[in-house]
């Protein structure tokens, strides 16, 4: 992982100056990093005494981040053309206007952007900090926020390392080269960041019935490209039994992936009669962002979605097609 350079703060720093208000929003169907970045910057902001919203359209389908949903608003409220003229746009780990949902008017603020999205690249008049290198965009907050404000709070300690726990799958997904991520986190914990109780609160308060839910996508899973794939699914009609709250795609990826000789996991979930979304994991040199992108989607490495119109037995035969060509 790179370090944030005295530049790239300086650059944040510069925006934080020239701006008098504040919009920090991210992704929508927003996770644990995206949460935890957009509150992370709002730290930074309340030490500089700026004004901000923190703006995200949902919905906040995970159990983990429930708790932070009153913090957040849904849209961004009519502003003046005086108002937006001294109002900064501060998006979080992601980096494209369509990805932010219905949240209103973001179109022609000054904007900054800060990710870690490998497929990321900020758009026209933006400024950014976008580092693929970096596990968590909330390592990247906890970097700026160290070098602007200083040491870290236990409040900012913890919603930063919630960020990072989230993203990194508790740290299975870190390598070798995870150093300065450890170092990092070591300060985190320093600064009164509780790995016991984060672990509880990450994984822990799981309704039954995704647990039910689970097992019904296990039973459609179905091995591909001579066993390197798995792919599994989930219709409407499961949906609307067992619902949407508390659903856990992390805990289907793993049990996927243990499977010996397999080497990317797929999970599609027709989200309405029109369209569907899917996951996709993979490991070492599986590169599954590219397989995302061919379908408008994007991501990790290892990591990744996407979401397009159509239907599960059409979108699957397309899906393996596109595997067949990197699972050989």
């Amino acid at each position: 992982m790179n370090i944030i350079t005295q530049e790239q703060t300086d650059l944040f720093k510069s925006f934080l100056d020239s701006h008098k208000n504040f919009i920090i929003t991210g992704h929508k169907d927003p996770d644990g990093d995206c949460v935890s970045s957009s509150i992370g910057v709002s730290y930074i902001l309340k030490y500089f005494q700026k004004p901000f919203l923190i703006v995200n359209s949902g919905p906040f389908k995970r159990v983990e981040i429930k708790e932070f949903e009153s913090q957040f608003v849904s849209e961004i409220p009519f502003m003046s053309k005086t108002d937006r003229d001294e109002t900064g746009l501060i998006i979080v780990d992601c980096s494209e206007l369509s990805r932010l949902g219905e949240i209103g008017d973001a179109q022609g603020l000054d904007t900054f952007i800060i990710d870690h999205h490998k497929t990321s690249a900020a758009f026209e008049n933006a400024v950014s900090i976008i580092d693929p290198s970096s596990p968590a965009t909330s390592c990247l907050i906890q970097m700026l926020y160290e070098n602007l404000v200083g040491s870290l709070s236990k409040q900012a300690a913890d919603i930063l390392f919630f960020g990072l726990c989230t993203d990194t799958g508790f740290f299975r997904f870190l390598r070798e080269d995870s150093a300065s991520v450890f170092e990092l986190t070591a300060r985190l914990v320093k600064a009164g960041a509780n790995p016991n109780k984060m672990y509880d609160k990450i994984t822990g308060g799981k309704p039954y019935s995704t647990r039910k839910l689970l097992g019904t996508a296990l039973s459609h899973a179905e091995r591909y490209c001579s066993g390197k794939l798995v792919i599994a699914y989930e219709t409407m009609d499961e949906t609307k039994k067992f619902g949407q709250e508390g659903r856990d795609s992390d805990m289907l990826y793993q049990a996927l992936l243990s499977c010996d000789g397999v080497e990317a996991a797929v999970f599609v979930r027709q989200e309405t009669e029109h369209s569907c979304t899917a996951g996709f994991r993979s490991r070492d040199n599986i590169d599954v962002s590219v397989i995302a992108s061919h379908f408008g989607g994007g991501g990790h490495k290892n990591a990744s979605g996407m979401s397009c119109d159509g239907k599960l037995e059409n979108l699957i035969p397309e899906i393996i097609k596109e595997f067949s060509k990197v699972l050989k």
